[in-house]
C-alpha cells in the first residue's frame, strides 16, 4: 500500500518535472545550462559567424545566443504574426539580430499555420494525442495563412555563407521538410540544429532515427545532445535538440 506521504513525494516530483519541462519548452534560462556554454564551444570551434534561426517563436533562442557570448549575426524567422510582433520588439536595438515574417519548407507556398494557445507549440502538422496529453496549451485554437520560402533562398536572400552557418530548426514535427528546401544548402552548412521526436507529437512527423540517418548520410556527425522533454508521469524522453556538424 502507497502511503500518504510518498504520494505527496510523488506529486512534488512531478510538480518539478513539470515546471523544468516548461521552462525548457519555453525557451527560458534560470543559469547557464552546459548544453549551451557546449553549444557556444562547437560555434567557436568550427567558425561559426552567422544562425539562421527558423521557427524563432518570440526570440527565446536568440537570446540564449546572446546570454551565452555569441556576437554574430542572427536572421531569425516566425511566421506567426503575433509571435512575429514579440520578436521584432525583442530584436529592436541589437543591429546584428533580424526578424524575418516568414516560415520556412520545401518550397515558396503559402500555408496555414495551426496557432497552438501557447504559441510555440503551434505546427503546420496537427497534433497528436500524446502532444495533448503532456502539452495540453498545444490545443489549436486558430489557423492563420503564412508566407512559407526555403532555406536556401534565405541564405540568398540574407547573403549568408553556409560554410559559417549554424542552421536551427525549431518547427514542431516539420522539420523534414524545412531540410527538404536546404538541398543546396546542405552540402556546405557549418552545422544544424534541430529538435529531434522520439515519439510522434504531431502528425505525419518524422522521428530521431530518420533524421538521424539523413544527416549522417549528408556528412554531419552529432555533436551533442540536449533532452529537451521528457513524460511528467513516466520520465520518458520525448524530444531532444540535436547539433550536428559537418565532418565530411
Amino acid at each position: 500500500m502507497v502511503s500518504p506521504r510518498h504520494l505527496l513525494f510523488i506529486g512534488q516530483e512531478a510538480a518539478k518535472m513539470f515546471i523544468l519541462n516548461q521552462v525548457r519548452r519555453r525557451g527560458l534560462d534560470i543559469t547557464r545550462s552546459p548544453f549551451s556554454v557546449q553549444l557556444q564551444r562547437i560555434i567557436d570551434t568550427h567558425g561559426i559567424d552567422s544562425v539562421l534561426d527558423v521557427g524563432a517563436n518570440i526570440g527565446q533562442y536568440g537570446s540564449g545566443l546572446r546570454s551565452g557570448g555569441f556576437a554574430g549575426r542572427i536572421v531569425s524567422c516566425e511566421p506567426q504574426s503575433l509571435a512575429h510582433g514579440r520578436l521584432a520588439s525583442r530584436v529592436a536595438g541589437d543591429p546584428l539580430w533580424e526578424a524575418v515574417p516568414l516560415a520556412a519548407g520545401a518550397q515558396d507556398s503559402t500555408l496555414l499555420i495551426n496557432i497552438a494557445r501557447n504559441s510555440y507549440s503551434s505546427s503546420f502538422l496537427s497534433p497528436a494525442a500524446l502532444q495533448l496529453e503532456i502539452t495540453p496549451a498545444a490545443r489549436v485554437v486558430a489557423t492563420e495563412e503564412v508566407s512559407v520560402t526555403t532555406v536556401d533562398a534565405l541564405i540568398e536572400r540574407y547573403h549568408l555563407n553556409p560554410s559559417n552557418l549554424l542552421l536551427k530548426i525549431d518547427a514542431q514535427g516539420y522539420e523534414q521538410s524545412v531540410l527538404d528546401g536546404a538541398q543546396t544548402a546542405l552540402g556546405s552548412l557549418a552545422a544544424v540544429q534541430l529538435e529531434l521526436s522520439l515519439a510522434v507529437l504531431y502528425e505525419g512527423q518524422q522521428l530521431f532515427d530518420d533524421m538521424l540517418t539523413r544527416l549522417r548520410d549528408l556528412g554531419y556527425s552529432l555533436h551533442a545532445l540536449d533532452p529537451g522533454f521528457f513524460h511528467p508521469r513516466t520520465g520518458q524522453l520525448l524530444w531532444c535538440d540535436g547539433v550536428f556538424v559537418r565532418t565530411q
